[in-house]
């Protein structure tokens, strides 16, 4: 059995071998566990020179054997570490800041070279080992970038300056007082691309992601071990809040009465909702309040760096109180695509910045809504014949249907308008006629 190594073996070891490894005579290579390249390390009993503020420091790698049993039938285990020797005069530098530089500068490197993972919650854990992990992982390659967005510069810049802001403001968020963390609601119609800005975010800031599906939590409490269980670095996801549990602004007040019918009726929505999301005799029982503790109560700064991503089709569903800023402290609209982000998507997909059939494009994807996910499907080669006249007059015949849509739909919405207006005028003539009658009648009856 192998024993985990330490946190400080690991930041000494990424540290000497970035720093130090052109100095030794002798390396080794291997693929770290949580590495996406190959690593070349000091090889045993290796001794290399640091040198730091004018310092120098010498670092030998070593290992010894543990002893074991006459009759134990485990195998010997090594125990490697890392010797450091240095003048006595420079004790306090040495065990001041230049341990304090090694292990920052190691940790970073780590992160730097790690794998990135994809995890989520598993459902029905039920604790059996304190081994075991609540969140299950696979690695993350999701080749989203920014600069393949089609959302509009200007927005598209915001976003990014705020995101580098929020993971270099360590010290200002200890300065004022609050966690290390920052929450970001993205709203708008599906297929507007909020799941790509997550992934497009994760590798901006080399985070790891975490999903996490709220109909698999059992309760309060195991949501908030979930939370304990994440690390720096992250973005914790929530993808259609929406339709997560009973989260909507629809709360019921104290105070509150209702009719027997409507008892029934919510209680029986009630029952609906949560058969469909039991499993078993039991289902969640995460709470508006419980989400509101994991989002920003105290049990929330309990590491730090992290993301928490809420998205939804329908923001106006949501609890006033889940959304407002200080949870959600930047929201970001999602809208159909514009002619800007068609450019972005026409340089993706086609390799073209300019043509002819631009300007017709320009013209209809001013007068329609089609997101951006309908826009590159259309613009994909579906042969390798399809070049981009092809593809554009594809997009462009996709454009004109769906103009020829809206406007049907306006017209056989428009007739029934028409016919509420012409009912409404003669709701009022007749008022008025008998309004008239009324005042002829009482003149009579004044007359007499």
């Amino acid at each position: 059995m192998r024993l985990k190594r330490s946190d400080a073996y690991a930041a000494v070891e990424a540290y000497l071998s970035a720093n130090t490894s052109k100095s030794a005579k002798r390396l080794k290579a291997e693929m770290g566990k949580d590495s996406t390249k190959l690593v070349l390390t000091m090889d045993e009993y290796e001794r290399v020179t640091d040198e730091y503020k004018g310092v120098k420091v010498w670092w030998v790698c070593s290992k010894v054997m543990s002893p074991t049993r006459s009759m134990s039938y485990y195998q010997e285990q090594e125990k490697r570490f890392y010797k450091l020797s240095f003048h006595k005069r420079y004790r306090d530098i040495i065990s001041g800041s230049y341990l304090e530089h090694v292990m920052r500068e190691g940790k970073e490197i780590r992160l730097r070279n790690r794998q990135r993972k994809l995890y989520t919650n598993s459902p029905g854990y039920k604790w059996p080992s304190y081994k075991q992990t609540m969140w299950s992982h696979i690695v993350f390659e999701h080749p989203a970038t920014f600069e393949t967005m089609a959302i509009e510069p200007e927005k598209k810049r915001e976003i990014i300056e705020d995101l580098v802001t929020f993971s270099k403001s360590k010290e200002f968020y200890a300065r004022i007082g609050k966690a290390w963390k920052r929450g970001y609601l993205l709203h708008g119609p599906p297929g507007t691309g909020k799941s790509t800005m997550i992934a497009a975010m994760a590798n901006l800031l080399a985070y790891d992601v975490y999903d996490l599906e709220l109909t698999a939590v059992k309760d309060n409490t195991e949501l908030r071990k979930l939370l304990i269980e994440t690390t720096s670095k992250s973005i914790i996801v929530i993808e259609d809040i929406d339709c997560s549990l009973d989260l909507t602004g629809q709360r019921k007040k104290k105070g509150d009465k209702f009719s027997d019918d409507e008892s029934d009726k919510l209680n029986s929505e009630a029952g609906l909702r949560k058969e469909a999301k039991e499993e078993g005799s039991s289902g969640s029982k995460v709470t508006l309040s419980g989400l509101l503790n994991f989002i920003d109560g105290i049990w929330s700064a309990c590491g730090g760096e992290r993301l928490i991503v809420f998205t939804t089709n329908y923001v106006e569903k949501l609890d006033p109180a889940l959304i407002r800023r200080g949870r959600m402290d930047k929201h970001v609209e999602l809208s159909y695509c514009t002619f800007e982000g068609f450019k972005v998507l026409a340089n993706n997909y086609l390799k073209i910045e300019t043509h002819s059939m631009f300007d017709t494009i320009k013209r209809l994807i001013s007068e329609v809504k089609i997101t951006p996910a309908d826009v590159a499907e259309n613009l994909m080669p579906k042969s390798h014949m399809d070049d981009a006249d092809k593809c554009l007059s594809n997009l462009i015949e996709a454009l004109e249907a769906t103009k020829d849509e809206e406007l049907l739909s306006l017209r056989q919405s428009s007739p029934i308008k028409q016919d509420e207006k012409l009912k409404h005028g003669s709701h009022i003539k007749e008022n008025g006629q008998l309004h008239e009658d009324n005042e002829s009648d009482q003149a009579l009856n004044q007359s007499r």
